[in-house]
Order: structure tokens, then C-alpha cells, then sequence
């Protein structure tokens, strides 16, 4: 494969990001000069967004996150057209479920946490070997507050996201000093995926959060870029809380 043309700015691989939370991020990393490799479930909708986002610096490869033969693929890819992955932001997730723990289908639980976390760890072991282990750079774990307090009907998820609180931790102590990896929670975000969560009811679920609105994907863009520049050079094994303010609200009545 020909390698693109080489361009300002350094290099991140951004999984799950045709739509959504990851998009907004592949949108603030090329805002800033970066450029990007993006992958989703869908091929067609991965062209899509890379044409939008600009395929002088995007590529796009398709594929399921927990394959870790895609995985491989994506980094390979990444490294072939640019030379270098300097971050990796672990996004893609699935939350095929909505209900009460004591119903869980246990095999349902095994794919939320194969996607949400085993792939999250391939993505970080792939990018550090080629990468990241001689050269530095950062990782940004993508979990939800769901990971930190108790959410109603999205157990399964609320678990995935919780470790993946905990696997942030164990690889920035174990990716330190050359690698710094932090996470995101996100409440609920405006997005096709967390959409059951206020279809129909924006408005009323809006005002439960102290900044009166649901969160948007370049609120959670503008994060994963300052978790990833300069700025946060000294910032590692944190998760920030991007919420709107609802945990103001914990406890209270």
C-alpha cells in the first residue's frame, strides 16, 4: 500500500467512529492537524465518514471490534499510510440488552464485555508493539458513567464500562512513563446509540442535568483531544467525568 502524503500533525487510530461519540473525536484530532484511521461495523458508512471528515488525512477499515484479526488489520493499515500511531482512543462498544440483571442473558454478557473490553486491551497491546512501546504516545478509553454509578436496565454495559475504568489504570501503570492512558466518562450522550435513552423525552431527561441538555459527540471530542495534546502531559490512569453535571445531583432527595 502507498503511503498518503505526509501532513502536520501526529497520528491516531479511533475505533467505532463512522458515527457518533467516535466521530466527534476523528473531528476534533483532524481539526487540530492530526491525521486519522477510523474503523466501524459498517463499510458503507465508514466511507461516508471518511469522505466527510477528508480522505487526504482519514482511512477507514472495516471490520468487528472484538475480531482481533481486524484489529490487526486496523493497525497495520494505520502504520502502512502514516508511519506512526501516536494515540489510540478505544470507542467502539455495544450494548445489545436493556433490563434487569436478574434476567441477563450470560452470553449476552460475555459479547458486551468481549466488545467493550477484551477488544479495548487487543487495540492497546497491538498499538504499543508497533508503535507506542519505543516512540510514546497516549491512549483514551471511552467508559460512561454507567462504569462509576449504578444505571438502571444497562447492567451488562455499567460492568464493560467499569473495567474498562480498570483496565485504564492497570495500563497507565504498566505503559508508564512512555504511554499516558486516561478515560472518559461520558453521560448520556446525543447519539443513534444511547438514542433509548431519551427518545421521545429529550426535553424532560435534559433537565435533570444542571447544564440543562444531553450531551453532544464534540463534547466528548474536545476531551479526548486535551486527554491527548500537550496540555495533559502530566495526566495519566484518570477517568474524566463528562456529564452535564448529573453527579451534582447524587444524593440529593
Amino acid at each position: 500500500m502507498t503511503a498518503l502524503p505526509e501532513l502536520s500533525g501526529k497520528v491516531a487510530l479511533v475505533t467505532g467512529a463512522s458515527r457518533g461519540i467516535g466521530y466527534g473525536v476523528a473531528e476534533a484530532l483532524i481539526a487540530r492537524g492530526d491525521r486519522v484511521c477510523i474503523t466501524g461495523r459498517n463499510e458503507d458508512a465508514l466511507k461516508e465518514a471518511v469522505e466527510t471528515l477528508g480522505a487526504d488525512r482519514v482511512i477507514g477499515v472495516a471490520g468487528k471490534a472484538h475480531d482481533e484479526a481486524h484489529q490487526a488489520v486496523a493497525v497495520e493499515r494505520t502504520m502502512e499510510a502514516f508511519g506512526r500511531v501516536d494515540y489510540l482512543v478505544n470507542n467502539a462498544g455495544t450494548n445489545p440488552v436493556f433490563g434487569p440483571m436478574a434476567d441477563l442473558d450470560l452470553n449476552v454478557a460475555r459479547k458486551v464485555f468481549e466488545t467493550n473490553v477484551v477488544s479495548a486491551l487487543g487495540f492497546a497491546q497491538l498499538t504499543w508493539k508497533a508503535w507506542q512501546s519505543e516512540n510514546g504516545g497516549a491512549i483514551v478509553n471511552i467508559a460512561s458513567v454507567a462504569g462509576i454509578a449504578p444505571s438502571p436496565f444497562i447492567g451488562a454495559y455499567g460492568m464493560s464500562k467499569a473495567a474498562m475504568i480498570n483496565l485504564t489504570v492497570q495500563l497507565a501503570h504498566e505503559f508508564a512513563p512512555k504511554v499516558r492512558v486516561n478515560a472518559i466518562a461520558p453521560a448520556v450522550v446525543k447519539t443513534k446509540f444511547a438514542q433509548a435513552l431519551y427518545e421521545g423525552r429529550e426535553e424532560e431527561a435534559a433537565a435533570s442535568y444542571p447544564l440543562a441538555r444531553l450531551g453532544v459527540p464534540s463534547d466528548i471530542g474536545g476531551a479526548a483531544a486535551f486527554l491527548t495534546s500537550a496540555q495533559s502531559d502530566w495526566i495519566t490512569g484518570q477517568t474524566l467525568v463528562v456529564d452535564g453535571g448529573i453527579f451534582l445531583n447524587a444524593g440529593v432527595g
